[in-house]
């Protein structure tokens, strides 16, 4: 059942077997506004070839800051296919330390 709400932008985490992303996605232009990973830029070197809750914590803490520079307070969080449990929850509660709602 889908309900509407106000919020029109989401995060969907996506894990891949040696990675975590975050896309901060328009629901309704179904646009991709911006994105985190263990490969961008912003991770050091270090942090880039490891998927552990730390560095899932680290990509929380950047898309936050990205969404902060967009103005964006309140998202609504889509965790896909994936429990709520251990890399998840570390990305998710990063992202709340930041200020973000959801």
């Amino acid at each position: 059942m889908k309900t509407k709400t106000s919020n029109k932008h989401k995060i969907y985490i996506f894990k891949s077997n040696r990675h975590i992303y975050a896309h901060l996605i328009d629901t309704e232009t179904k646009k991709v506004l911006t994105s985190s990973s263990t490969l961008s830029n912003d991770m050091s070197s270090d942090e880039k070839y490891t998927k552990n809750c730390t560095t899932a914590a680290m990509v929380g803490k950047n898309i936050a800051k990205k969404l902060k520079q967009l103005g964006i307070q309140k998202i609504i969080f889509d965790r896909g296919k994936n429990i709520y449990h251990g890399q998840i929850k570390a990305l998710a509660d990063a992202t709340r330390q930041e200020g973000i709602i959801f």
